[in-house]
């Protein structure tokens, strides 16, 4: 792999004239328009290539390499504060800011972020992983500013995926009430993972079609007032009312009824363009947003043409676009997925409810199959929980199907909404655990120590495909606030043929044993077998057991660690509040001496990008660091 990384990087860069001049933002401005452009063409070949090889967000990146430079020529970075919003678009931008010698090292293990980092340049102004937050933090600064009688600006960039966040509004409604500079870039590329939904989706459509405007409202008053008799009156009305013939006239008024000023649609890919109109809003004095539009994928056919697919890639041939390494086997959102659709077929109560991201978290057949029992809600996941409760509580059964590290902004509608009224509401928490190269900002790491602590819900893993199968029938037909969580990547066939039927609280016995007990939770029993089988090739009797259950956990289980001499319990989660502060608790609760119970999980830190067996392998969570620590206990 790393001989792969470089020899690509090394065909990249060969003949690159202009990027490789580029150090630092200071080196960008010195340029020439004409050299500007060829930049451009330079950056996206650049990024297609280095991606190709490790990995990453490449579709958006695409569309924002003209957004990305004229932002680092108008603009004095890291004096001006650019914050990105879901900073999986911020790829160019690492590149114009020194880290473009390191890019090869894009998402692996000890080398740059896919995500902005402060740690990592001074340039990245705050970490942005999760969606909609840019304005309120780029506002946060601007106040900030003017409090300390600074003078630099601050610059939101959000996708209109992100406006589909609750969390964005806010902002805005904040920072049109407080009145001070802040520039907001709306990257509008019609799409955030999925294609975007929803009643602004399509006021941004309108406005992508109607012209640009720049002091279109002292235009349209002055055409009226010359009207004989009628013209200052209508003039007048539109002044004092909110009329439908304002909104037509008038495509930004829904921003500027927030207190912004409004100054747009203008072509994300004219430079020249982009920047004559951020030196323009650098004079505003008051909130201003430039509504610019880009296309997904830009420059790059493959991704043009399929940019949800684009979105997030593993290594991939340039010339074909086809992934370098074909998947065989399924995964656990691909069985989660047929097997909902297949539930769904028999259960006309059953609703699918995801948060922009239908195709990641195996919806797309569900939605084929049942379009009118498919609720695509945007980036909203408080949202969706919410719904989801207002669905239970009139006698559906609505499975939110979202990521681990997502689920997190919903933490106080799931207590408010869904478990203090008990609803029969199923989470599929897709990516629990560590999910790689994505980083601390996407690891599923706290999902049991949250959702465990909510009374009514109930939380329980597979350990494979056919569990998870039998598991999510279970949920649907259970009832009660319930959440069943899986990793990411390749759904484990390991014991597939002893699987037993499912039991509310109870654990499964894989092997009896005697003096060992290993407890593994969910997809770690790949570990917990090969440490077993180590075990028992040394002359010991182990028993292994399935927990299942991080809530409620199995009375019988926690009273049975007393029998043994070692308690060995393998989870992929953090350590504190997981399924081994669990049984210690139990057990402390009946009076059962559990120092002879032993975790192995997560420490207490966010936990950086790499791939899954590598930080398995760093934290002690692979089978052969499990064992010599187990044989260290013994």
């Amino acid at each position: 792999m790393s001989a792969r990384i470089y020899n690509y990087y090394s065909d990249v860069f060969d003949g690159v004239k202009y990027l490789s001049r580029i150090n630092s933002p200071g080196d960008l401005k010195r340029l020439r328009p004409r050299e500007r452009a060829a930049l451009c063409a330079e950056i996206r070949a650049f990024l297609t290539r280095n991606v190709s090889v490790t990995g990453g967000h490449l579709a958006s990146n695409l569309g924002v390499v003209e957004l990305s430079v004229a932002l680092h020529i108008c603009f004095d970075s890291p004096v001006d504060k650019i914050i990105w919003d879901v900073g999986h678009q911020s790829y160019v931008h690492k590149i114009l800011t020194g880290r473009r010698d390191r890019f090869q090292t894009l998402r692996l293990l000890g080398g740059i972020s896919g995500f902005p980092r402060p740690d990592e340049s001074e340039h990245d102004a705050f970490i942005s992983g999760h969606s909609s937050t840019s304005i309120s933090l780029a506002l946060g600064c601007a106040v900030s500013r003017d409090l300390k009688g600074e003078n630099n600006h601050v610059v939101a960039v959000v996708g209109d995926g992100a406006l589909t966040g609750g969390l964005a509004f806010e902002g805005l409604n904040n920072a049109g009430r407080l009145d001070t500079r802040l520039i907001v870039v709306l990257n509008d590329n019609e799409m955030s993972i999925s294609k975007n939904v929803g009643a602004l989706s399509r006021h941004l459509s309108m406005m992508r079609a109607a012209p640009a405007y720049l002091g279109v409202k002292a235009d349209v008053r002055q055409i009226l007032d010359k009207i004989p008799l009628v013209g200052p009156a209508v003039s007048g009305a539109l002044e004092r009312t909110k009329s439908a013939a304002r909104y037509i006239l008038l495509p930004g008024v829904f921003f500027e009824e927030l207190g912004f000023k409004y100054i747009g649609p203008v072509d994300g890919h004219d430079l020249p363009r982009l920047v004559a109109a951020l030196e323009g809003v650098k004079k505003i004095k008051t909130p201003v947003l430039l509504h610019v539009v880009t296309k997904k994928g830009k420059g790059y056919r493959h991704a043009e043409a399929a940019p949800d697919r684009f979105h997030g890639v593993e290594s991939f041939d340039v010339k074909t676009g086809r992934p370098v390494e074909m998947k065989i086997w399924d995964t656990y959102s691909d069985v989660f997925g047929r097997e909902l659709a297949r539930l769904a077929g028999e259960n006309q109560k059953i609703l699918a409810i995801t948060a922009s991201m239908p195709s990641a978290t195996g919806l797309s057949a569900f939605e084929k199959l049942f379009p009118e029992r498919f609720f695509d809600v945007g980036i909203a996941e408080g949202h969706a929980v919410t719904f989801a409760a207002g669905l239970a509580k009139s006698g559906f059964t609505p499975v939110f199907a979202v990521y681990s590290t997502f689920l997190q902004r919903a933490y106080d509608q799931l207590i408010h909404d869904v478990c203090i009224q008990n609803l029969h509401v199923v989470l599929a928490l897709d990516r629990g655990g560590a999910v790689g190269n994505d980083g601390q900002t996407h690891q599923g790491m706290f999902d049991l120590a949250y959702l465990s602590q909510m009374p009514n819900m109930t939380v329980m893993a597979p350990m494979n495909k056919r569990e998870l199968r039998l598991m999510l029938a279970f949920a649907v037909s259970h009832g009660g606030p319930i959440a069943l969580r899986y990793p990411r990547g390749t759904a484990s066939i390991l014991l597939k043929d002893e699987v037993r039927p499912i039991e509310l609280g109870k654990s499964q016995t894989i092997r009896r044993g005697d003096g060992i007990l290993i407890i593994s939770l969910g997809a770690m029993m790949e570990q917990a077998l090969e440490v077993y089988a180590r075990l028992v090739n040394d002359g010991l009797r182990p028993a292994l057991v399935n927990a299942r259950f991080v809530k409620p956990l199995d009375a019988e289980m926690v009273g049975n660690v007393a029998r043994y001499e070692q308690v060995f319990v393998l989870e992929d989660a953090a350590r504190s509040g997981g399924l081994h502060a669990g049984i210690l608790a139990a057990a402390n609760a009946r009076g059962i001496c559990a120092r002879h119970v032993h975790g192995f999980a997560f420490p207490d830190k966010f936990i950086e990008h790499g791939s899954r067996e590598q930080l398995f392998e760093r934290y002690g969570l692979d089978a052969a660091s499990v064992y010599n620590a187990v044989r260290a206990y013994l």
